[in-house]
């Protein structure tokens, strides 16, 4: 029996006066890329020199404004990859880096001398405050961490003074969500009297989520109590860490945006120890899905994703929201149907605000391909199929017409799984266009007669074809060439069909000016229907090969 009784629930605060339930978000929070130093640690092989630095260039690239780059007093290769773009003058103007450092002297002193020749950089200091830890880990208490914490301030505070450039203080009392409030409170209130910020010099203070212990809710409402009791509110970035142990980082950092959270540090694509830091770009993504500018350039997700793999080492999931290869897919018949409909009415309205079902956003504003939009297996149906002769081939195939080619998909799908777009269009061209026995339509002169007075019809056909690869041909009247050829093939061959509805478009897809034209026949004998397609640059001609491809479907049926 699974033993639940081991666990209990952790602690939610009291707090009926939360107000961010009612709010929104309407921007972006300032972001911290924390890539290269709690992403890094968390990879089986973390990154050489070579790639910290174009990881670093990629996210100035993307347009972060501050970026973890490590813990240089902790590690030689991130201490020297520090110096490499302090000295190769890699850091813009506008950038400003972040260094990791426990309240420990000979650290803090270790990392002044690694940001020596910085313009700007934010110093971070933490430790851990929950319960848990001050018992089991450090075995002091309250006053004593604290001390911890004010000590370490004074130290960057000291050697600050002497720094050229600009120094910011980032405090984080690691392992906040495990704290009880009111020391939480007391200890960041500790670090700011000390360091002794302004409103036009503030310091971060950052809430993490070291470990998620309870709903976003929870996180949430953490958040706020603690942005509602701060002194000198104006003095404080304040900035939140979630991880995703319990699978909510995104909510917990978009609820912590609700509660007064002002910056957001996390990883692309979620990296991080155990099941991930917040995902920053899935973030950014929710927000450009309701219209709100988020800061950062996304417009190309793939070379996201091709160096994030690249160099952190790690696969991409399939169904990662917004990257996955997958999450712009259907399979499923009526999701591909509302797709092929969606599409289509934004089209005929010529709609500026993205609106099709099962798609929060236009791929393609992300860099994505239709492609993989709608696929094809045995849970598809004849919206899908529609949907691929469309958007890669240019064949708006009829209403009427696509149950009866999604049958014949379906059947491959049922003996291979999924079936590609090309195997598709091959599977168009035999059943339709290639349809050419047993008789093969060759050749077509169309006369005017409207000009004869004593003719009932308006249109001459004469029309080359073979029976069996036998030469032939007919000639007939009637009105227009499709009725004409319909004429002609009773009285040749005694085919008695009718014509049920005829479609004709442009192909606007790889063609050089050419038409498709669809046919819906009923062979008057039997009662059986079908449909034929022809494909011409003349659409009269399209028009009677479309006849003559439906009769040959008639003909083999």
């Amino acid at each position: 029996m699974l033993n639940y009784q081991r666990y209990q629930k952790n602690p939610v605060i009291d707090y009926p006066e939360r107000e961010w339930p009612c709010k929104e978000i309407v921007k972006a929070p300032i972001w911290c890329s924390v890539d290269l130093r709690d992403g890094n640690q968390a990879l089986i092989d973390p990154m050489l020199v070579h790639e910290k630095i174009e990881f670093f260039n990629y996210l100035i690239k993307l347009g972060f404004k501050e970026i973890e780059i490590g813990f240089p007093a902790a590690s030689q290769i991130e201490y020297d990859f520090l110096r490499q773009l302090i000295d190769r003058k890699m850091i813009p103007d506008d950038v400003m880096v972040q260094v990791l450092t426990q309240c420990r002297e000979e650290l803090i002193d270790r990392t002044f001398d690694s940001i020596k020749g910085c313009k700007q950089a934010v110093v971070h200091i933490y430790n851990s405050t929950s319960t848990l830890q001050r018992d089991v880990v450090f075995g002091m208490n309250r006053e004593q961490i604290t001390g911890i914490a004010v000590e370490g301030t004074k130290m960057v505070k000291e050697r600050a003074k002497d720094f050229p450039g600009k120094i910011v203080l980032e405090y984080s009392p690691e392992s906040f969500t495990g704290t009880e409030l009111d020391y939480a409170l007391e200890i960041c209130t500790a670090v700011q009297e000390t360091w002794g910020p302004t409103k036009e010099s503030p310091m971060i203070i950052n809430l993490p989520s070291t470990v998620e212990m309870n709903t976003p809710n929870v996180y949430a409402d953490q958040i706020e109590w603690m942005n509602k009791h701060f002194k000198n509110r104006e003095s404080i970035i304040l900035s939140v860490h979630p991880h995703n142990d319990r699978g909510t980082g995104v909510a917990s950092a978009e609820l912590a945006l609700l509660a007064g959270a002002e910056r957001v540090e996390g990883t692309l694509f979620g990296n991080g120890e155990r099941t991930g830091n917040v995902d920053i770009l899935n973030i950014a993504y929710n927000m450009f899905s309701q219209g709100i500018d988020p800061k950062l350039s996304i417009e190309h997700i793939n070379e996201s994703i091709e160096i994030y793999e690249r160099c952190c080492k790690l696969p991409i999931h399939p169904r990662h929201p917004y990257a996955g290869k997958m999450v712009f897919t259907a399979f499923s018949g009526s999701h591909q149907d509302a797709i092929n409909k969606g599409v289509k009415a934004m089209k005929e309205r010529n709609s500026q605000i993205w609106q099709v079902p099962y798609l929060p956003i236009d791929p393609a504003d992300i860099g994505k391909e239709y492609e993989p939009i709608v696929r094809i297996n045995s849970q598809s149906g004849k919206g899908g199929v529609a949907f691929i002769m469309d958007t890669y081939f240019g064949f708006k195939l009829p209403k009427g017409m696509h149950k009866e080619f999604a049958n014949v998909i379906q059947a491959i799908s049922e003996k291979q799984g999924e079936v590609s777009p090309d195997q598709i269009m091959d599977s168009f061209r035999n059943e339709y266009l290639n349809k050419k026995e047993p008789i093969h339509f060759r050749k077509l002169r169309v006369d005017d007669l409207s000009g004869e007075t004593k003719s009932e019809f308006d249109t001459r056909v004469l029309v080359e074809y073979t029976d069996h690869d036998v030469p032939k041909q007919f000639e007939a009247v009637g009105n227009g060439p499709i009725d004409a050829a319909k004429r002609g093939l009773k009285e040749a061959l005694s085919i008695d069909i009718k014509i049920l509805d005829y479609e004709e478009h442009a192909l606007q897809s790889g063609s050089n000016s050419q038409a498709a034209a669809y046919i819906h026949l009923l062979d008057v004998n039997s009662g059986r229907v079908t449909y034929g397609v022809g494909v011409s640059s003349n659409i009269t001609r399209a028009s009677i090969r479309a006849i003559f491809s439906a009769v040959n479907r008639l003909e083999l049926g």
